[in-house]
């Protein structure tokens, strides 16, 4: 377990501070504080109306900034106090889901604590529904387990929602981890196509975002519309694969008790590895993004 926490005690790919890593220095180490720091700074697109803030489709485009760099960057852009200061909300970098994620756990690693980020699926949005999500995992080592968090939910979101549970501490059955939805799709009987957003549902989606997971348990935390490998596959009809994403499911369902299984395989099988390039699905249309990034 040791080598499991020195991994996610370190900056990845996506959540190295780089050269704004002072201004992660002197954060408080509350979960709690640190989430309304996150939301703070953080304005979720989807939410933004409903906040009272109409965005412009220029303000629109910062959900589309992939790494913690490039977002901090604009979030000093937007204004130049500390993260500690709450922003107004046009002032806020417009983020989704994943975005307020990625910050948590860069917070967390640059304070020497395990993090990562998962990507799976929300009970708690609509009723009958998984919706797509990322939320935070950590090492309370107190408590000596993986907690859930999910750094969107703020006390107005709660309200709005009827959240019945503690946002810093979210019940695993609350928030379905990619592997874990699919193994429900796959040998449980769960309708597929109550998994997804908006109008992307069904075993393909939820396949993006087991892989998603994947590549998170990895240090690679992309954004919700990067693909690459067996993501891009246009059928789910290859036994082998198929055997494949059942094995990994069952690694990845849970807290991953045998990560290093999980590192092994996702290292060595370029189904699952983000390697060389990728293809980003924006609105503007597809992107061959290289990597590094």
């Amino acid at each position: 377990m040791t080598d499991v926490l020195d991994y996610y005690r370190q900056p990845g790919l996506i959540t190295g501070p780089g050269p704004y890593a002072s201004h992660l220095d002197h954060l408080p180490t509350d979960i709690g504080a640190l989430c309304k720091i996150v939301q703070g700074v953080t304005i979720h697109i989807f939410w933004a109306e409903r906040y009272g803030l109409k965005l412009s489709e220029e303000r629109k485009a910062e959900v589309e900034l992939r790494t913690l760099p490039r977002r901090l960057e604009r979030t000093l852009e937007l204004d130049q106090r500390p993260l500690t200061e709450e922003r107004s909300l046009e002032k806020k970098l417009v983020g989704n889901c994943r975005d307020f994620s990625v910050l948590l756990v860069s917070i967390l690693r640059h304070q020497g604590r395990p993090a990562r980020a998962r990507c799976g699926f929300g009970t708690y949005f609509l009723p009958n529904h998984f919706e797509d999500h990322w939320v935070v995992e950590y090492w309370n080592e107190l408590q000596k387990r993986w907690i859930l968090v999910d750094a969107q939910l703020d006390p107005f979101q709660c309200k709005a929602m009827n959240i019945p549970f503690d946002p810093l501490d979210v019940p695993r059955d609350q928030f379905i981890v990619g592997g874990r939805a699919w193994q429900m799709s796959r040998r449980e009987g769960a309708d597929p196509d109550t998994f997804g957003i908006f109008d992307m549902h069904g075993l393909g989606f939820i396949r993006g975002d087991f892989v998603r997971d994947v590549a998170s348990l990895n240090k690679v935390e992309l954004l919700p519309w990067d693909c690459w490998g067996i993501i891009e596959k246009p059928a789910l009809d290859d036994p082998a694969d198929l055997e494949f994403l059942d094995t990994l499911a069952g690694l990845t369902c849970m807290d991953v008790p045998d990560f290093a299984t999980v590192r092994q395989l996702y290292e060595t099988d370029d189904r699952l590895r983000v390697c060389g390039q990728f293809h980003s699905y924006t609105q503007a249309g597809m992107e061959t993004v290289q990597i590094p990034i």
